[in-house]
Formats: C-alpha cells, sequence, structure tokens
C-alpha cells in the first residue's frame, strides 16, 4: 500500500517507500508527536486510569479550524521504529491505560497493524482504539478487522460544501459514510463493562461548527437510519477559532449556546438516544 499510497480515499500514489512525503506529511517511517496517559476523551474511553493516547504527526484533511495543526498540518513530532512503538503501548498499558488509542493514525495503517499484532503476541491485552476523522478507505478498513476494537470516528459534516471549504477534500460525506457502516459491521453498538469502561463498538464524534456550516442534522439523521437509533454519539461544543479559521468570516468566532442547542435538539429529533455532550459555557 505505501509502494503508490492508497492508503487513503486521496489515492495520491505517492512512493512513500522510496522517500517521498505524501499530502498527509507521512513517509514510510513513524511518527509520533506524543504518548501519554490522557483523560480528557468520553467518559467511556478516558475512565479513571486514562486512555493511552499515542499522537501521529500528519493528516490526510487539511482543516481550517484543526485545533491540533502544529501536529496535523505541520507534523510536529519525532521518527520512531516500529520496535519503540510496540514498547510505548506495552509501557501504556503496565501505567493502567484502558486502552491503546491512536490519534489521526490512517496514514500509518499498515505501520500500525504490524505493531499491534507483535505487541499483542508480547502479551498486550487492552482495546485498541482507533481515533479518526473519518476520512478513511472501506478497503483499508477491512484490514483492520479483528485489529481495532474501537472505533472512535468524526463524522464532520453533513453536506459536501462544508468540507470541501473548511478541510479541502471534495467527496466527504459518501466517503464518511461508507466508512462509518464500515466500522459498526465490524465492532457494533458501543459495548461497556461494569465500570463503564468502553471494550468494544463504535463511538461517533461530531464537531459542531458556528453558522450551521456542518450540517449536524443531517450527520445525526443518518446514524439514526442507517445505522442505528442505538449509535453513541459525541456532541462536541468545545469549537474555537484555531490555525486558519482565525481569518475566516464566519469560523472566526465561538460557537454560541445557541447554536449548540440547536445541534442538541437536531440530535433528539433524529430519533438518536445514546449521545454524550459536553457543557457549554459563553466566553
Amino acid at each position: 500500500m505505501l509502494v503508490a499510497c492508497s492508503v487513503c480515499p486521496r489515492m495520491c500514489g505517492t512512493a512513500r517507500l522510496a522517500g517521498e512525503i505524501g499530502l498527509c506529511r507521512a513517509g514510510e517511517d513513524l511518527k509520533i508527536a506524543s504518548w501519554n496517559l490522557h483523560r480528557g476523551e468520553e467518559p467511556p474511553i478516558s475512565g479513571s486510569g486514562g486512555s493511552g493516547t499515542v499522537f501521529l504527526s500528519g493528516c490526510s484533511l487539511r482543516c481550517v479550524y484543526c485545533q491540533n495543526y502544529p501536529i496535523s498540518q505541520n507534523a510536529a513530532g519525532e521518527i520512531i521504529s516500529a520496535d519503540r512503538l510496540v514498547e510505548i503501548m506495552i509501557e501504556l498499558e503496565r501505567s493502567g491505560a484502558h486502552n491503546i488509542n491512536f490519534v489521526t493514525p490512517t496514514h500509518y495503517t499498515p505501520q500500525i497493524i504490524d505493531a499491534v499484532i507483535r505487541a499483542r503476541g508480547r502479551g498486550l491485552g487492552i482495546p485498541i482504539v482507533w481515533n479518526t476523522s473519518g476520512y478513511e478507505r472501506v478497503e483499508t478498513l477491512r484490514l483492520l478487522e479483528g485489529i481495532v476494537d474501537i472505533y472512535l470516528a468524526d463524522m464532520r459534516y453533513g453536506i459536501d460544501a462544508g468540507a470541501k471549504k473548511y478541510s479541502k477534500i471534495a467527496g466527504y460525506t459518501a466517503i464518511n459514510q461508507a466508512a462509518i457502516a464500515e466500522m459498526h459491521h465490524q465492532v457494533g453498538i458501543l459495548t461497556l463493562d461494569d465500570d463503564g469502561i468502553a471494550t468494544r463498538g463504535l463511538l461517533v464524534r461530531h464537531l459542531v461548527l458556528p453558522g450551521g456550516v456542518a450540517a449536524s442534522g443531517n450527520v445525526f439523521q443518518f446514524l439514526a437510519e442507517k445505522i442505528s437509533p442505538e449509535t453513541a454519539v459525541s456532541v462536541m461544543s468545545q469549537y474555537f477559532p484555531a490555525h486558519r479559521a482565525v481569518d475566516d468570516a464566519l469560523l472566526k468566532r465561538r460557537l454560541t449556546s445557541d447554536e449548540y442547542g440547536a445541534a442538541l435538539a437536531e440530535f433528539e429529533a433524529a430519533g438518536l438516544n445514546n449521545g454524550y455532550c459536553q457543557d457549554y459555557m459563553d466566553v
């Protein structure tokens, strides 16, 4: 897949094994920005012990409002070996992590599969979380069946216009919907243990954007009608203008409480009943 890169839907053909760097800012070698116990994810992911988070450098999207742009757009981080990634996973488990949480992992799918298989061989026993933008090829996701236990996946937009303008990608909606359907096919509805910690399943994230440009209602309708009304959904209010959004006429302001409230109303109207929301504070 890396000879002429076909990992993500861009299908850019970059010769990563020959030293070329793709639009995602990735080459052959794994590059990570950080790894730690993270307690800021949704409750069933972070739990009491924290999520064993590994932030991968680079991203296949170009979101103008990216809140992690030094990592995703500027590819801050350091090159590590696959052997080191195996050690990191084992160290995180020993530190009490409930899971191994790969953040923005898509462009390193082949390397991560190899590392997880080797870590399992060394006794890694906690779930693998695939924390993704949702811009995934179904063919690539099928390689993850039996590797990934929990999909923590974005649905950024319910219409293509917003994706094209703000994430610089065409056809996002159909690609994203097909990816979510494949994830649900593999792992099903989010399942929790007796302590409320996720063990398997799909958790969809949706970041509400100012001015309704994410078409939140369309996202919720798709999930309720095409996936399941029981789909776990995290409706996020944490938007703030970052990166290039500070120069955009619409996105240069924070979300209002009315806009977030309207998105929650659309969630309920769609018939979804398994959700997480964030406290909203006007700033």
